[in-house]
């Protein structure tokens, strides 16, 4: 799954941050700089500032 989650970021980032600050308002456009090849660092952010566990992070991503 992890590389089903890293491709989907990768192939539609700007989808998943809208959809990621409309559930989480509390996330800026800072919290989600993305990089290539950064997605656990992402996943790492998302994970202190929303509260989620990565798991959960990950599952809500792969339903977008």
């Amino acid at each position: 799954m992890e590389n089903a989650i890293t491709d989907k970021i990768k192939g539609n980032w700007n989808q998943i941050k809208g959809q990621l600050q409309q559930k989480w308002g509390n996330l800026t456009d800072d919290d989600l700089q993305y990089e290539e090849g950064q997605e656990n660092e992402l996943l790492g952010i998302l994970q202190e500032k929303t509260g989620e566990t990565k798991q959960n992070l990950k599952n809500f991503i792969d339903k977008i």
